[in-house]
């Protein structure tokens, strides 16, 4: 038995068969071509799932950008990324169309699930989970299920503000935690302090090198990053904190940066209890994720 396992980015859907264990069977990808609107993106997941399904196949999981109320399996927000994506029910496109149970859930949220299931937060049923890439994503875990918000769109962390005045976020408002601690952001500040476009492998680089300018703009970045995470701590006293987002490659290299960071912003007694841990699933959380939710719906 397996499932379809779809998640949908801005840049790239990457889709697979999940079997009932949480392994990955199959992976691949395709673009997602997401200015096409919502018809194209539509064609493209129907394609996937009659390349994938057969007779044991118990339904299909979604995990998709935008703000979703995955209750109902609605997209009721975010950006206009996809013209059209807004207020699509997939769940109800997809389960009268193949006849079989699916779901659909924000990325991150399934990002989380997925570390839950097969990755860093195995064995955890309370935490939070962070991604760090164009923006900043969050997702809490409580009692192994998640923490939607009365309106299904909680845990949207990148918002919160934390410079009064500051950088225009697309949200509209100024100030927000992504403008500052994304990895847009630190592309940004290095192009701020060294003078040319660089991307996140390049900068990495050369802080291994220990090439002190560049050093000196992750260490700024990171500080932005612990910011906002220490306003986290402090609501929610985690025991753990998973990263994701490609950052995590880094490994135990930037966790100890960040730990470093927080030991000044953070009082003891919320630390002592805290591990930081990057994520493990890389670009299979989502689809784990999605997988997981698929299987407890059918329970």
């Amino acid at each position: 038995m397996n499932i379809i396992a779809i998640d949908i980015g801005g840049t790239e859907i990457k889709y697979g068969l999940v079997s009932l264990r949480g392994e990955v069977i199959f992976s691949s990808s395709l673009l997602t071509e997401a200015s096409k609107g919502v018809e194209q993106l539509l064609e493209k997941i129907y394609k996937i799932i009659e390349e994938l399904k057969n007779e044991k196949t118990i339904g299909i999981g979604v995990s998709a950008t935008g703000q979703i109320d995955g209750r109902i399996g609605k997209v009721v927000g975010g950006t206009n990324l996809i013209p059209g994506w807004i207020g699509t029910n997939l769940v109800e496109i997809l389960e009268k169309k193949y006849r079989i149970p699916a779901v659909l859930e924000n990325d991150v949220n399934c990002a989380a699930l997925g570390e839950m299931w097969m990755g860093a937060a195995k064995g955890k049923e309370n935490f939070l989970c962070l991604t760090i890439g164009t923006g900043i994503g969050g997702g809490i875990v409580l009692k192994g299920e998640l923490l939607r918000g009365e309106s299904s769109v909680a845990a949207e962390f990148g918002h919160i503000q934390i410079v009064k005045n500051g950088v225009q976020c697309g949200c509209g408002s100024k100030g927000c935690y992504q403008s500052y601690a994304s990895m847009t952001a630190l592309l940004r500040l290095a192009e701020e302090k060294i003078g040319k476009k660089l991307n996140g492998k390049e900068i990495f680089n050369e802080v291994h090198k220990n090439n002190i300018k560049y050093k000196e703009v992750v260490d700024e970045w990171a500080d932005y990053f612990t910011d906002g995470l220490a306003t986290l701590i402090y609501i929610f006293n985690p025991s753990l904190i998973v990263v994701g987002g490609g950052v995590s490659k880094q490994g135990s290299f930037l966790k100890e940066i960040f730990q470093k960071s927080l030991e000044k912003k953070v009082m003891k007694n919320y630390l002592e209890i805290l591990e930081i841990k990057m994520a493990e699933r890389g670009n299979d959380a989502g689809m784990l994720g999605a997988s997981y939710l698929l299987l407890e719906k059918i329970k």
